[in-house]
């Protein structure tokens, strides 16, 4: 089973992973309005940061959550 298919599992059946999803995507779009301006303040600059690092350890979290997934159903739905 592919990470995308197992990921899609998990969207449908498992709440704290789509809460993390919505999390990532939420920042994502922080930072798409960051990225828009045309100059950033020192607390949009620290924000740019934060917001980066927890996109990152949600990308990650739910990374292994796809994994543990794989191993536990052992790649078969």
């Amino acid at each position: 089973m592919t990470e995308e298919r197992i990921k899609e599992i998990l969207l449908k059946d498992s709440e704290i992973f789509r809460k993390m999803h919505q999390e990532h995507q939420q920042c994502e779009q922080s930072l798409e309005q960051l990225r828009s301006k045309p100059f950033l303040t020192e607390q949009e600059r620290l924000e740019e940061k934060m917001l980066k690092k927890k996109k990152l350890r949600l990308k990650d979290e739910m990374y292994r959550m796809i994994l543990e997934y794989g191993k536990r159903t052992g790649g078969n739905e």
